[in-house]
């Protein structure tokens, strides 16, 4: 990846932490965005892969609580597979920030979906070569206060 690529990427991320920051309260029990965002695309021979910091590294397959908004991807008022967004949704069509900015969720029910932030704990796995493009996934979550 080229500077002016990197730095357009490290740009976005920046707003998006930002804005997650001015509409998010902050909350110490909860991995913040900012850390999440500790992430660099390297070319790796014909392709590029996410460069983890030793922070997000180290929470590979833990429990950990993270907070954001729900993106719906199922019909319907309960969600049980969704995308947890560092900011909240304007637009329907519209992706706020880079995959950074974002968490799949699946949770062990169905939760409610609402424009309201929410917290949810469960198992953190950090993709480094996943084919979607998901650098985060929260698996076997549940809604906590």
């Amino acid at each position: 990846m080229g500077p002016m690529k990197r730095t357009l990427f490290a740009m976005l991320a920046l707003a998006a932490v930002s804005v997650a920051a001015q509409t998010l309260p902050e909350r110490k029990d909860v991995v913040s965005w900012k850390l999440l965002a500790q992430v660099e695309l390297v070319k790796v021979k014909d392709r590029f892969q996410p460069q983890f910091s030793a922070g997000v590294t180290a929470l590979d397959a833990k429990e950990v609580k993270v907070q954001g908004f729900m993106m719906p991807l199922e019909m319907g008022d309960k969600q049980s597979h969704f995308i947890l967004a560092a900011t909240p949704q304007d637009c329907a069509f519209c992706m706020p920030g880079g995959p950074e900015s974002l968490v799949e969720v699946k949770t062990r029910q169905p939760v409610a979906y609402g424009m309201a932030p929410v917290v949810l704990s469960g198992k953190l796995a950090v993709l480094k070569d996943d084919p979607t493009g998901v650098f985060y996934r929260l698996t076997d979550a549940v809604p906590v206060k």
